[in-house]
């Protein structure tokens, strides 16, 4: 009677365990996870893919094949599962199985672990690529980076998993401006990204320090604007570091990450911020700016005076320039128009700027300067003009200001007000408030962590980013304007891939469920468990530096 009872004791905890979407230890937390007895071998098993599978899925899938057969020691050829259909009993199959299910949403896959067989659907490409991330964290860590470990331990537990995103947008921004990053190592940044399931990188190529993007029609912008004469040191304004910094990425390159960015089920929207944070392009064309300059390529960090003359026909004939090349460039549906922290100063003073505000008839009234309408025209001719390329506006939260035109996105980077004010107008939203989202924020005590923003006193940890509900003060009936979640990564501090990586990780990972997992399904006992168990090895053994 008391061993039936000790066996009792055990089983029911295990029947309780039985859904926990944490119960394989992977990240982000699947939605729904059935643990089954007994365990599929891994060892040999061969892959068998439906024909109707796109290229680059069958190409993902052909990378995991090599990693388990380097790892395992047995080779686990690729065919093709002619004849099958998503709704084939695993039971009846022998071997790994990725069959398409149109039925199924975007994003979404279904991973039935039987004793014989792994059956795997999805209804399009960044499904499958979710459903392999998943089936690697259930594997020994020796499968990232194709190493052989024949002794270790090759199965997969029998088990049915159902998993699909909470949002659409789970965007991770990165930022060459202020220090500037190789194509390689963006790419990189890309893998990480991937591993645990981001599907938008924000690629802040434009700012006061440094032109990033290679401009056919103004080859100028990045001889002159993609460089400037030294950097400011530490928190010292007025220093110099007498280094010259810069570089660019040519059109190429960008071609080449976007196309990394896609096969990794990601898609890259660029931001050409404005009409502030222009210095660089000041510098270039002194002629865009309303005193005329001369400007240089800013050497400190913060925020320039110095914008775009917006009473001038020709900035916007070079804005639309630009903008042409980089909707060639990007097929984003989506392109960043910054907004954010544009002084108006120049345009208070400016003839040309007053003249635009006299003729449009814009008045300051409830609290809104008629300079500030002007920068709303700027925001609504801009998204006009995109607009009839197909493509829509994200832009800062001061693009709240004043009068925003229906159609554009709200990024809400300045706590979560602008995000609630937005959604209850009917804007769709992008929140990455500062105090949850900025990475560049130290994560441990400022003053033993590396240098960062001096401002910052109070450490933003993994456990503060996994704590932010998106929902937090949204009205039931708008939630539907949360897009999703993004997390921003700024540079004036981060001058090396190890140290960007560092501030990077683990924050992500907190991230990451907050992107895919419903606030009622997220816990940060068994999230940081896993982490601290599991996630490092992985982020180790694939040479990810990462914080403690």
């Amino acid at each position: 009677m008391k061993r039936l009872f000790i066996l009792f004791s055990v089983l029911v905890p295990l029947a309780a365990c039985a859904k926990a979407p944490g119960a394989l230890g992977i990240v982000p937390a699947p939605k729904d996870v059935t643990i089954q007895n007994g365990s599929f071998k891994v060892k040999g098993a061969g892959f068998n893919i439906d024909p109707a599978l796109q290229e680059n899925t069958v190409q993902a899938l052909n990378r995991l094949a090599d990693d388990i057969s380097v790892g395992t020691g047995r080779t686990s050829s690729v065919a093709l599962a002619n004849g099958l259909t998503p709704a084939a009993e695993v039971s009846s199959l022998k071997g790994f199985f990725f069959l398409c299910d149109p039925a199924l949403p975007a994003e979404n896959y279904r991973i039935e672990v039987g004793r014989k067989a792994v059956k795997v659907t999805a209804s399009d490409h960044n499904g499958f690529l979710y459903a392999i991330q998943t089936l690697r964290q259930m594997l020994p860590v020796a499968n990232y980076a194709g190493k052989a470990e024949p002794s270790g331990a090759w199965r997969l537990p029998c088990c049915v998993i159902e998993d699909g995103p909470q949002f659409a947008y789970r965007g991770m921004h990165m930022d060459p401006c202020r220090h500037f990053w190789s194509v390689e190592e963006t790419k990189k940044y890309l893998d990480v990204m991937a591993m645990y399931k981001r599907n938008r990188l924000h690629w802040h190529l434009t700012e006061d320090q440094g032109w990033r993007i290679e401009i056919k029609k103004y080859p100028e912008l990045t001889e002159t604007g993609a460089f400037r004469n030294g950097t400011m040191v530490g928190h010292d304004f007025d220093s110099n570091d007498g280094i010259r910094y810069g570089g660019y990425y040519t059109q190429e390159q960008i071609r080449e990450i976007v196309a990394y960015a896609g096969d990794l089920g990601i898609t890259v929207i660029p931001e050409i911020d404005l009409p502030g944070h222009m210095q660089a392009a000041l510098a270039t064309y002194p002629e865009l700016g309303c005193t005329g300059g001369p400007y240089d390529v800013w050497t400190i960090w913060g925020v320039s005076e110095d914008v775009l003359c917006v009473g001038k026909e020709e900035t916007f004939t070079f804005l639309e320039n630009v903008l042409d090349e980089v909707c060639e460039l990007f097929p984003s549906e989506y392109i960043h128009i910054g907004g954010d922290e544009c002084p108006k100063v120049r345009w208070e003073n400016c003839p040309r700027c007053q003249a635009r505000i006299r003729q449009l008839g814009l008045k300051s009234e409830g609290g809104v300067s008629k300079e500030q309408k002007l920068q709303n025209y700027v925001t609504s001719r801009i998204q006009k003009y995109l607009e009839g390329k197909g493509r829509k506006i994200i832009g800062w939260d001061e693009i709240l200001e004043g009068d925003l035109d229906e159609g554009a996105t709200v990024m809400s980077w300045r706590g979560t007000k602008g995000g609630i004010k937005a959604a209850g107008l009917g804007f769709d939203v992008i929140m990455t408030p500062t105090d949850y989202f900025y990475f560049d924020y130290q994560q441990g005590d400022p003053e033993k962590e590396p240098l960062g923003p001096g401002y910052i006193k109070i450490p933003l940890t993994m456990e503060k980013a996994y704590s932010f509900n998106p929902f937090d003060q949204i009205d039931a009936s708008q939630q539907k304007h949360i897009l999703g979640v993004q997390a921003n990564l700024w540079t004036e501090y981060i001058a090396t891939p190890e140290h960007l990586e560092y501030m990077l990780l683990p924050r992500m990972l907190a991230l990451s469920e907050v992107q895919w997992c419903k606030p009622e399904k997220k816990d940060y006992a068994r999230f940081e468990n896993e982490v601290r168990t599991h996630q490092f090895a992985i982020l180790d053994i694939l040479g990810y530096k990462h914080h403690e």
